[in-house]
């Protein structure tokens, strides 16, 4: 029987989410399986990988052989480093507690990696809603701008039609007579 590990899909349309299983490689995809080791979250930025590496690196001696997304997968969380480190303990070239120092200092600075890149994915997103509100910001100030504008442009033209009728002088007279004459022509006829 050929045992792999691989990934079960899980989730909805859209949504996908795996469980990272040993299974045999006859069974389907999302059906029978030996043992869960972890699961894999790609939705998430960086995405969220829980992995028990010491039942993946136990597997990975008995045989068992990695889909290619479950071997990055391992890869990246280490699996097959821890293998690779086992493998040197088994030949004599260093003991049980070099191996794990080293493994400990290659999960400490991987983990700094990891919170490198969501801090700068954090300080991103903060840049650009920042950015976005000054953008805002400015479309704002100039639509007030733009508004204080049609205003003063309004007040301008009141008071030059307000200075043009001082300008002007308008006879009361000439102005009062067409009426009374008006006015004296009704009164005749009746």
């Amino acid at each position: 029987m050929s045992v792999k590990i691989r990934l079960q899909r899980h989730g909805k349309k859209g949504k996908p989410f795996f469980h990272i299983v040993v299974a045999d490689s006859r069974a389907r995809r999302d059906g029978k399986f030996i043992e869960k080791l972890g699961t894999y979250n790609p939705i998430t930025n960086p995405a969220t990988i829980e992995l028990n590496v010491d039942a993946a690196v136990k597997w990975l001696n008995n045989g068992a052989q990695p889909t290619d997304t479950a071997r990055a997968i391992l890869s990246y969380k280490g699996a097959l480093y821890k293998k690779h480190l086992q493998g040197g303990v088994t030949k004599g070239a260093f003991d049980e507690a070099e191996a794990e120092k080293r493994f400990n200092a290659w999960l400490e600075a991987k983990e700094q990696a990891i919170q490198a890149k969501k801090d700068g994915l954090a300080n991103a997103k903060a840049d650009a809603k920042k950015a976005a509100l000054e953008a805002e910001a400015k479309v704002n100030a100039d639509r007030i701008a733009a508004q204080e504008a049609l205003l003063a442009e309004a007040k301008a033209a009141e008071e030059a039609a307000a200075n043009a009728e001082e300008e002007a002088p308008v006879a009361e007279g000439a102005e009062e007579a067409p009426v009374a004459e008006a006015n004296e022509g009704t009164e005749e006829q009746a």
